[in-house]
C-alpha cells in the first residue's frame, strides 16, 4: 500500500494544490492506517476494516475531533483509489464520522489584545519586527504560515491592504488597519535593513540572521510577548487569528465578509464563530428590547 500512499500524496500536492502542512498531516494519519492494515491491497479493504481502525483509535483515547480528521483522510484516499481504478468500491462510504462536542476556538479579550500589542520599551530592530508581526496578524487574521511567508511586494501600506496566498494556492486581498500599517512602516524604515545585514531577501519579516522567519520562531515570539504582557490565557499564533474573527463579528461584521478575509473556502469553516453573533444578539436584545 505504500506505493498508493505516495501516489495519493503526490496527487494532493500537485493536482489539488494542498499546502505542505496539509500533506504532512495526511501522510501521518494515513501511514498509521496502512500500518494497521498490514499487507492488504486496496480491493481487499472492507468497511469492517475501517470501522475496526476507528474503534482502535477510540480505544487509544484519541479525541473525536482527531478521529474525524483521520476518517476524512481515509475517505480522500479511498475516493482517489476508486477514481484512479485501483479498486472498485470505497469502504469508507458507509462509515459515519465520530460524534463529538464542537470545540470553540480560544480567543483573547480586548484587554488582553491591548496588553499583548502594547509597544515594547526597547525599540531595537527585533522588538520593532515582533511588534509589526503581532499587529499585522491581529489586524488581518492571517494564518501564521501566510504571515511568515509574506513578501515585500505583497504589502501595500499606502493603500492599506496585503495580498496573500492561502490554502490551495488561492490568492486573496486583506485590508490592514491604520495601527498595523504604522507598526509595519516603522519596522520597514528602522529595523528591516539592520536585520537584512546587507543581504538580499524578498521576505517581509526577517530573522536575526537576515533570513525568512519560521513558524516556530514566531510561536516563540508570541509566547515571550504574552509572558511579558501578563496574558494568562492559553495563547498561540492561531489564537490571534481566532480573536480577529471573533472581535469583528462582535462588532457587527457579517459572517460572509469574515469568511473572505480568513480565506475559508467554505462558509461552514467560518461558522465556528457563530456563537459570537448569537451572544451579541442576546446582548443587544437584553439592552434594547422593552422586555429584554
Amino acid at each position: 500500500m505504500d506505493r498508493y500512499l505516495d501516489l495519493f500524496l503526490s496527487y494532493l500536492l500537485v493536482e489539488k494544490g494542498a499546502a505542505a502542512n496539509t500533506v504532512i498531516a495526511y501522510s501521518r494519519d494515513l501511514t498509521r492506517y496502512l500500518q494497521f492494515l498490514g499487507e492488504r491491497q486496496p480491493g481487499a479493504i472492507s468497511p469492517s476494516d475501517v470501522a475496526c481502525y476507528l474503534a482502535k483509535l477510540k480505544a487509544e483515547s484519541i479525541a473525536p475531533r482527531s478521529r474525524a480528521r483521520a476518517l476524512s483522510a481515509l475517505r480522500m484516499l479511498h475516493r482517489f483509489l476508486v477514481a484512479e481504478g485501483y479498486c472498485e468500491s470505497n469502504p469508507t462510504a458507509i462509515i459515519e464520522a465520530p460524534k463529538g462536542v464542537a470545540k470553540l476556538p480560544a480567543v483573547l479579550s480586548g484587554k488582553e489584545v491591548e496588553a499583548l500589542l502594547a509597544a515594547p520599551l526597547d525599540a531595537g530592530a527585533v522588538e520593532l519586527r515582533d511588534q509589526a508581526m503581532l499587529e499585522l496578524l491581529y489586524a488581518t487574521g492571517l494564518r501564521v504560515s501566510e504571515l511568515v511567508g509574506l513578501k515585500l511586494g505583497e504589502v501595500n501600506l499606502s493603500a492599506g491592504y496585503l495580498l496573500t496566498v492561502g490554502k490551495g494556492n488561492k490568492e486573496r486581498l486583506v485590508p490592514i488597519g491604520e495601527s498595523a500599517c504604522r507598526s509595519v512602516g516603522r519596522y520597514l524604515s528602522k529595523a528591516r535593513d539592520e536585520l537584512l545585514k546587507q543581504r538580499a531577501s524578498s521576505r517581509l519579516f526577517l530573522s536575526r540572521l537576515g533570513e525568512g522567519m519560521t513558524r516556530q520562531a514566531f510561536w516563540n515570539i508570541v509566547k515571550k510577548r504574552a509572558l511579558q504582557a501578563g496574558v494568562r490565557s492559553q495563547i498561540s499564533p492561531h489564537t490571534l487569528r481566532h480573536s480577529f474573527a471573533s472581535h469583528l463579528l462582535e462588532n457587527g461584521a457579517d459572517l460572509r465578509s469574515v469568511q473572505i478575509m480568513l480565506g475559508h473556502a467554505d462558509l461552514s469553516s467560518t461558522q465556528i464563530y457563530t456563537h459570537v453573533t448569537r451572544e451579541r444578539l442576546k446582548r443587544l436584545h437584553g439592552e434594547f428590547h422593552p422586555r429584554g
